[in-house]
């Protein structure tokens, strides 16, 4: 199992713009919906000649394969990620449990590495935004499908908990996710009121976020440099840059 230790830091900060409003925050780029066509969109800016260039350097980073013999492909169709929901801890009326986040593309390499590939439509365009070893997105929205067909399949980013969510249940689909919620899963208010109880106070306008603590997540994201794998991260702009800037942030991920 591994954390996502940028994906948690971005998440917190998104959480902490959504609920700050749009006036006193930079915008996250969104995919808003997994619609046909930003599935499509998202897809083809997985599949360019740049993003599979970058994929050979990013398999071939630990020597395991050349740059040149990594030839990397994207398999299957992009599908949508989704994250807890700000809006829903903070109680919003109506609020799901979870939004989508950004779109997320498979790519393998020739002796099998696996990548996520995260898209997402920023002021430019649909762009990659980050790539990350591992294939979590993909194997838990395939057993939260099986667990609770048609349910939603999140990700609670603070503690690296994978859920399906439907018929006014949470359901685990990891260890993490075991041991905050129990192996049978609580209802959706009682989700409600644990997430609401960890991270409500730190919300904008507390002080714990008037210290500039990432909406207080910022003890809960897991420590880097202890475990395996990386995320790659390519950074700037408005928190998340795509693959033009030719700036790459390699991140540990603990196991």
């Amino acid at each position: 199992m591994t954390a996502r230790v940028a994906a948690a830091a971005l998440a917190a900060a998104a959480l902490v713009a959504a609920l700050a409003g749009p006036a006193s925050a930079a915008p996250v780029p969104q995919p808003q919906s997994a619609t046909a066509e930003n599935r499509a969109a998202a897809h083809q800016a997985a599949a360019t000649p740049d993003t599979l260039a970058t994929l050979s350097r990013f398999f071939a980073r630990e020597g395991k394969v050349s740059v040149a013999g990594a030839r990397p492909r994207i398999e299957g169709d992009a599908i949508p990620v989704s994250y807890l929901a700000p809006e829903f801890v903070a109680g919003k009326a109506g609020a799901a449990v979870a939004r989508v986040e950004f779109m997320a593309s498979e790519a393998v390499s020739s002796d099998g590495q696996k990548a996520a590939l995260w898209t997402a439509r920023t002021g430019s365009g649909w762009e990659v935004v980050n790539i990350a070893t591992g294939d979590d997105e993909f194997r838990y929205a395939r057993l939260g499908e099986e667990k609770l067909p048609g349910g939603t399949v999140f990700r609670e980013p603070q503690i690296d908990a994978w859920y399906v969510a439907g018929g006014q249940r949470v359901l685990p689909l990891d260890e993490d996710a075991v041991r905050a919620v129990g192996p049978g899963g609580v209802s959706l208010g009682a989700y409600r009121a644990r997430v609401a109880a960890a991270y409500g106070d730190k919300l904008p306008g507390s002080a714990y976020a008037e210290r500039g603590l990432a909406g207080g997540f910022a003890s809960a994201a897991p420590a880097a440099g202890s475990g395996s794998g990386d995320t790659v991260v390519l950074a700037g702009g408005a928190g998340v840059l795509a693959l033009g800037a030719g700036v790459l942030l390699w991140r540990r991920r603990t196991a």
